[in-house]
């Protein structure tokens, strides 16, 4: 699966119709839904916000809305876009200023299409990467030294008790280097945990 690298925005203009398409890189369902909200809010006076996401790593959970264009017409055509470009973790909503001039089914489904995948050749479409997420239990002593070598790495969170407690996110692939890096730097004195976390578990529609 892949995803796009950016925010990036197209306008393109048919028979006095102006379509304006955002697309952007999303984590979940409710980044999904908020982005769409805030492009709606961003222009209250366009005739229709037609949108579509797909969120996942495998692409569980898709969506798409017309937004009173007729069915089929509008947000379908985007979604079939994203799907084609085997496309995840993205969102893309296109604004339309109705021009006066009806462009019946077949024009809209075009114009539509073209408007997301004139966006997104302008996007750059990157790979999927799996992260897990690691949970270290550790005694005070080893701070400084465990922090040093997870520079590279987002830690998630940090609690500071009897011992130090921190949650970091690494990808898949470098998991088992990590553990084995901790488990030399602290003589084996720490206790590991690797989990994933479904950010859009309860959020499909």
């Amino acid at each position: 699966m892949f995803t796009i690298k950016d925010e990036t925005v197209n306008t393109i203009e048919i028979d006095k119709s102006v379509f304006i398409s955002y697309l952007k890189n999303v984590s979940t369902v409710k980044d999904a839904r908020a982005y769409i909200q805030a492009i709606k809010e961003k222009y209250p006076d366009a005739t229709h916000h037609v949108s579509a996401y797909i969120v996942g790593k495998g692409a569980e959970y898709g969506h798409y809305d017309d937004d009173g264009e007729p069915s089929g017409t509008s947000a379908m055509p985007i979604f079939d876009c994203l799907r084609k470009n085997n496309l995840t973790n993205v969102v893309c909503v296109v604004v339309r200023y109705f021009g006066g001039i009806k462009l019946g089914a077949g024009g809209l489904v075009r114009a539509y299409s073209r408007s997301a995948s004139e966006n997104l050749r302008t996007n750059v479409i990157v790979p999927i990467i799996e992260y897990s997420m690691i949970s270290l239990n550790f005694n005070y002593s080893y701070y400084t030294v465990i922090e040093n070598s997870l520079k590279s790495y987002e830690i998630i969170n940090r609690t500071f008790s009897t011992n130090v407690d921190l949650v970091v996110k690494v990808p898949d692939h470098e998991v088992n280097m990590v553990i084995d890096n901790l488990v030399r730097l602290t003589n084996n004195f720490i206790q590991i945990k690797v989990f994933k976390q479904d950010n859009n578990k309860d959020e499909c529609e």
